[in-house]
């Protein structure tokens, strides 16, 4: 599996806008203080660090883990896809809380910050968030989340509320949301943890429904995902661009202050197969090398995306397989680095090309 595929399935456009006809503007809120159950020297050293990168339950979580610990140095932050909020309750998925981790993590002076999906539809949880004693009830369910292990902060990383085409629901959807990371972000910055929102890439229509502005304006961190421009469902191409950074990233420095800002890169790729209707397979960097080698494919790289591409035949079918490596990361970078973001994310711990490590220390 990657974030596409555990989230795709319930994730559209997306969430948010402006709540000020419903709730009055939303006020600043200060930057929220150094998370609990760490010395004061992980927060300093945290300062120095630009990444962060999710850690998936499924697969081989040992071996995520040391990838997390090998790579510390650059890590401020790491991101347990642990956690699936319904109306009133948050459950954790296999493994979630694992207390070795959490207190290896932070061992290494790594904040961890839980990612949360959501189950309900886009008109269920609209009227969640527009009910404020739902609403709150559903904040309380996230901050029992919060408080149950020495975790420093909440990642909301809601989508399927957003998988809608009525305009109107849509419209519910993205004021309800910022009513919600409101409350969240405020009450967990009253306990001195960090709230971070994974969104989708704006830009052409695609991620219209987040209100970047709003988000910015109470949001520790807002994560982009840097991924699925083409999409295990879709046509055969790159996961991302050089143009397509560019162009959401012009908008998001716009509406979000740059040292807020991260985007995350994918270390996965899809293998479509042509003529078919089924999905994509999903393939970890690890994977596609390794089959692209057994196939005796050759290397591709798409010098206008910036990312590695190859073909082979199986079944008599033929197959295309895009995917994202250190070359292509090293290639992205630039673009980042052009609009004054320093924030990196990977999706995920475990299925990146080693060498991306290297890359991103140059960032």
């Amino acid at each position: 599996m990657d974030h596409g595929t555990v989230t795709r399935a319930r994730r559209g456009l997306a969430l948010l806008l402006a709540a000020v006809a419903v709730a009055g503007p939303l006020a600043p809120v200060a930057a929220a203080a150094a998370p609990p159950g760490t010395e004061a020297g992980v927060a300093l050293a945290a300062d120095r660090r630009t990444g962060s990168a999710w850690l998936p339950y499924w697969g081989d979580t040992e071996a995520a883990y040391q990838d997390a610990l090998e790579h510390a140095d650059q890590l401020h932050t790491v991101s347990p896809f642990w956690y699936e909020a319904s109306a009133r309750t948050v459950k954790g998925q296999d493994g979630a809380g694992n207390e070795g981790i959490i207190d290896g993590l932070h061992r290494a002076g790594i904040r961890v910050v839980p990612t949360v999906t959501e189950t309900p539809g886009a008109e269920e949880m609209a009227g969640v968030m527009h009910d404020p004693k739902r609403r709150a009830a559903h904040v309380d369910a996230l901050l029992e989340m919060a408080g149950s292990r020495s975790y420093d902060g909440v990642d909301l990383d809601y989508e399927s509320m957003a998988e809608t085409g009525d305009r109107a629901t849509r419209e519910r959807v993205r004021t309800g949301f910022t009513l919600l990371t409101r409350d969240l972000c405020a009450r967990l910055h009253e306990r001195g943890k960090e709230c971070v929102v994974t969104v989708l890439a704006q830009v052409r229509g695609a991620g219209a429904p987040y209100d970047y502005r709003r988000l910015g304006q109470v949001a520790d961190k807002v994560r982009i995902m840097g991924y699925d421009l083409h999409w295990s469902g879709g046509e055969a191409g790159p996961l991302s661009s050089k143009g397509w950074y560019e162009a959401f990233l012009r908008y998001a420095t716009d509406a979000v202050p740059r040292n807020k800002i991260e985007v995350a890169f994918p270390g996965y790729g899809w293998d479509w197969a042509k003529g078919s209707r089924t999905r994509a397979g999903h393939l970890t960097w690890k994977e596609a090398d390794s089959l692209r080698k057994r196939t005796g494919a050759a290397y591709r790289f798409d010098a206008d995306s910036g990312t590695p591409h190859f073909s082979y035949r199986k079944d008599g079918a033929e197959h295309e397989v895009w995917y994202q490596d250190a070359r292509g990361v090293a290639e992205q970078l630039p673009l980042l680095q052009k609009y004054g973001v320093r924030g990196t994310g990977l999706w995920a711990l475990g299925f990146e090309d080693p060498d991306v490590w290297t890359a991103l220390r140059g960032q």
